[in-house]
């Protein structure tokens, strides 16, 4: 499809919208009033999260935890996200905007994670239908405006045999409002206590709504300023404030490596002869230049200091902590009622969202050619090191979401039941377009570094054309001039695109009446969905041109064709120890063109014993097809941290004498040490990362992942305290078959440890025991089994004469959490970790007083998060571990440090004005707390300072306006 942009968007709408009307006005009003009593039942009815079966009963056998639009206000938050990750059963999303070192299109956007069991195994719905999702399957929350939400239904199990694909975790069903008469207009303020972060939105929204129609139109605006690490402690440095010189990378100094091996050159170090042959380097092989650049003469030179900062570059100095970004996002929608039976719906939504992160510059190495003009060796070939702090590395990402649904609904009589039935079309179109610069385009840094001597003794370049300017690595900053940096400077763009069309039909209605209990009712659907893509690297990226991470296109498509049925059968109804009592089965069968077929159901109960108790259950089956990357994704590149288990010190050839065999077997020294980035061996059992670059790719032979969820729960509602409800649920997830890449290490003790031959074609060595390159493949291996409580207090007192106060209370805790990344791997159980990428938290617990009187109105929420187990310090295992002598399940070799809990208060107060305009003024995080610093995000998580992203990092204050206007 040929681009669209805002103004083709907004006419495509209008179109839609015109034709509709036009057609409402071909109708006949002679069926004006052709509907009997019962349909005008049937229109009371409403269909619940997690069920296609229309009910007037919102009390399910499924947990389903409902958000309105009051609270959503009360939080004081503008993003769909953030406003969910304060929920306790929603864990850290894959990519957070603090996720600077990630890579990849779908940073920057604004992800959603029930059950911890990450954000591509939860479904993002919009009235019940699909939202887009990109070719990694993740859908971006920030698309969706707050100012068109009514309210947030957040299912907390399985629903594949009601939804289809990803549903494992749960399901986020966002209900836009359907009615809305006149103009409200919203205007909102933030900052944090440390002056950044500004948040400004505006919003304004018009309806209009008549016995027939209703149509709302809604615009909003958001900017997000940038959160920079080096505005408060908590973030400046890589490992905390407790090691603030710990973490530092390569600095922006010059740095050669005087090697003495090579015949007549003078040497900053030395090589030791190891007893088996093999040469080891002694420490302070480096040697920094502080201006005298064409010199052989090494005394000359500052002698380089691995323990000293001074001699290195703290690059969270130059780091955004968070994204910034804007938003702008334009909705529409209309429902039109031909009949009292006949009803069209449409809707479209555009939105662009741009968003910016930067990095400090490029950490560059190489080697100066023996004739380069600035070699302080002539003669030789010289290696340097050197840190391009003066362009750092900015990302920019626009991402345009086209979204559009038509559709018509009805009701009729059928065996003399009320039936409800809907057809409709939705096709939702992302476009991203990345932008990236301070990487380097190898071939001008190749030609600027090896400046020859021109005709009258001055540097040239050999190739002068292109603005060539002879570069002067060794000369540190300031001593390169702009123009060089312009040369060498990469502008790489890449592009991707992913599209869904859908077509869903569904029909639901009561059959007959068990004369015991109540209808027994069916609903049963079919849907036809093709979902396609294609990912456009930059060409030079690809070509591995640049220092910019390469990876190879994607391109690829496949279709779905699904059938569901669902039924509903109240068996039992007002009678002793059975006021109610039914059951409800569902079945979903769905063909995909990429694997095949895959058959899911689902069985839930509820018995009301008494009138004041609901017990519930359910059993479902799940599945989460493999996404367009996952199948088809090209070939790309990452440094990653990995142990090796031939590493003599801290691999398991250590202590393992069959490891040491096999490593043998495959030619590795028998003294052999693995190579970090810095050159030099690692020093922890985390191990290093490596020097080189490795591969991931796709696996089109991919299978679905495949879950089962057990959910058993109590609700309680007395009727002697009117609008109190407690409700206690017990949730068992177990998902196997879990698509993942496995890492590094996993592929290497696959291959020397549980000896799985075919994991050891994955990789090579050279003739030192390094290995030289690993590929990373998708498989169908992993299992996450996790299970839990969640227990939610609810009550509206009665009004007083002091004011209205409602008390609200949800936790969840969680017993298990067990991993495991393939066959023959023991399981670990990361429940009370932080596991690198979130905080598995044993309890998570939100509470809020909610308080009203007159036209004045308050809140108090308190988010409270339990303590974790971390990694000891990495540098000092020693400093910060509680238990030293634990063997950590996820880190495998050193102990644990507990972390305490923490508590963050919120608070609101606001005022409502005679002209119905409300003005709110907030506190997010009243005490300005501060959460552990967790070393486990630094040694396996994406490059964050080391702290939860669900943390606050400073006291967030807020002022927002609301108005409302009667037309």
């Amino acid at each position: 499809m040929k681009h669209q942009n805002k103004i083709t968007t907004a006419i495509a709408a209008a179109l839609m919208i015109s034709a509709m009307r036009a057609i409402a006005q071909d109708v006949t009003q002679a069926q004006a009033g052709s509907a009997d009593a019962g349909n005008a039942k049937q229109m009371e009815t409403i269909t619940v999260t997690g069920s296609h079966i229309r009910s007037v009963d919102v009390e399910t056998s499924q947990p389903v935890y409902s958000m309105d639009r009051r609270a959503i206000k009360a939080t004081g938050l503008t993003n769909v996200n953030d406003i969910l990750a304060r929920m306790p059963s929603i864990g850290t999303p894959d990519l957070t905007p603090q996720d600077t070192l990630e890579s990849g299109m779908d940073v920057g956007g604004r992800y959603v994670n029930i059950r911890n069991l990450g954000a591509q195994r939860t479904l993002v719905l919009v009235n019940g239908r699909r939202w887009s999702t990109s070719l990694s399957g993740l859908t971006d929350l920030s698309t969706i405006p707050v100012s068109i939400i009514e309210r947030i239904d957040i299912l907390k199990d399985g629903a594949s045999s009601v939804y289809g694909s990803d549903a494992i975790g749960g399901v986020v069903n966002i209900i836009t409002r359907e009615k809305f008469d006149g103009a409200e207009f919203n205007a909102y303020y933030g900052q944090n206590g440390k002056g950044d972060g500004q948040q400004k939105n505006a919003d304004f929204t018009w309806g209009h709504t008549t016995a027939k129609s209703s149509f709302i139109l809604s615009a909003s605006y958001e900017d997000q300023q940038p959160m920079w690490d080096r505005s408060r402690p908590i973030t400046a440095y890589a490992q905390g404030p407790r090691h603030p010189d710990a973490g530092w990378g390569t600095g922006p100094w010059g740095r050669i490596i005087a090697d003495p091996r090579k015949a007549g050159m003078p040497g900053a170090g030395r090589y030791v002869t190891q007893a088996d042959g093999s040469d080891a380097w002694v420490p302070n092989s480096y040697v920094i230049n502080h201006g005298n650049t064409n010199t052989a003469d090494l005394a000359s030179y500052h002698r380089y200091d691995p323990s000293s900062t001074a001699d290195k570059f703290n690059s969270n100095q130059d780091m955004t902590f968070r994204a910034g970004s804007s938003l702008k996002n334009l909705f529409l929608q209309e429902r039109y009622r031909l009949t009292d039976n006949l009803t069209l719906r449409g809707s479209a939504s555009y939105s662009s969202r741009n968003s910016a992160s930067q990095l400090a510059g490029y950490p560059f190495s190489g080697t100066l050619d023996p004739d380069a003009y600035y070699n302080p060796f002539p003669g030789y070939e010289t290696d340097f090191a050197r840190r391009t702090a003066e362009m750092p590395r900015i990302t920019w990402t626009n991402a345009r979401l086209t979204h559009i649904d038509a559709g018509v609904e009805g009701f009729f009589n059928f065996l003399g039941h009320d039936w409800s039935w809907d057809a409709g079309y939705t096709f939702a179109q992302t476009r991203i377009h990345q932008t990236a610069t301070g990487n380097l385009y190898l071939p001008h840094a190749d030609n600027a570094l090896n400046a020859i001597a021109g005709p009258d003794g001055q540097p040239v370049c050999a190739d002068s054309t292109g603005g060539c300017v002879p570069w002067n690595v060794l000369a540190g900053p300031g001593g390169t001039p702009t123009p060089v940096w312009n040369y060498i400077n990469d502008i790489s763009h890449a592009r991707q695109m992913s599209q869904t069309d859908d077509v869903t039909a569904n029909v639901s209605g009561g059959l007959f009446d068990i004369p015991t209990g109540g209808t027994f009712n069916v609903a049963a659907g079919i849907e036809h969905r093709r979902e396609k893509g294609y990912f456009i690297p930059d060409a030079n990226d690809a070509a591995g041109l640049t220092t910019n991470l390469a990876s190879e296109p994607t391109n690829g498509r496949y279709d779905v064709n699904e059938a569901y049925i669902e039924l509903d059968a109240p068996l039992l109804h007002d009678l002793p120890g059975a006021q109610e009592f039914g059951i409800n089965i569902a079945s979903r069968y769905s063909h995909y063109s990429s694997f095949g077929s895959t058959n899911n159901n689902k069985y839930s109960v509820r018995w009301r014993p008494i009138s004041d108790v609901l017990v519930r259950g359910t059993y479902a089956q799940g599945f989460r097809a493999p996404t367009l990357a996952d199948l088809y994704s090209g070939t790309g590149q990452s440094f990653e941290t990995f142990l090796d288990p031939c590493d003599s010190v801290y691999g398991a050839s250590a202590t393992n004498p069959s490891v040491a065999a096999r490593c043998g077997s495959a030619g590795v020294p028998g003294n052999y040490r693995q190579i970090d980035q810095s050159g030099g061996p690692i020093t922890s059992a985390a191990g290093g990362q490596s020097p080189t670059a490795f591969l991931s790719s796709a696996n089109p032979k991919l299978k679905p992942e495949r879950s089962t969820t057990r959910t058993f729960g109590v609700v309680y509602s007395p009727h002697a305290i009117n609008n109190l409800d407690i409700s206690l649920d017990y949730y068992d997830v177990r998902l196997k078959d879990a698509i993942t890449s496995v890492p590094a290490s996993g592929i290497l003790d696959y291959c020397y440890v549980q000896t799985i031959q075919s994991f050891c074609n994955a990789f090579t060595r050279d003739s030192t025991g390094t290995i030289t390159s690993l590929t990373e493949t998708l498989y169908n291996l992993g299992s996450v089994t996790t299970s839990g409580y969640d227990l939610g207090i609810h009550y509206r007192l009665p009004e007083t004469s002091f004011g209205r106060f409602r008390i609200t209370s949800d936790s969840t805790y969680l017993t298990t959490y067990q991993i495991s990344s393939g066959p023959g791997s023991a399981p670990q159980d990361l429940a009370g970790f932080m596991n690198g990428n979130q905080g598995l938290y044993r309890i998570r617990s939100n509470f809020q007083v909610d308080w009203d009187y007159k036209q004045y109105g308050a809140s108090w929420t308190v988010r409270y998060y339990s303590g974790l187990k971390d990694s000891c310090y990495s540098v000092d295992p020693a400093i910060e571990c509680s238990r030293p002598d634990y063997i950590n399940p996820w880190i495998g070799a050193y102990g644990i440090s507990q972390k305490g809990a923490v508590a963050f208060n919120d608070a609101q107060v606001r005022y409502t004005f005679p002209w119905q305009g409300v003005i709110s003024l907030g506190v997010n995080n009243v005490f300005n707390k501060k959460g552990p610093f967790y070393y486990n995000v630094v040694s396996y998580g994406s490059g964050s300072p080391p702290y939860d992203p669900n943390f606050d990092v400073d006291r967030f204050f807020y002022l927002q306006y609301s108005q409302k206007f009667d037309l």
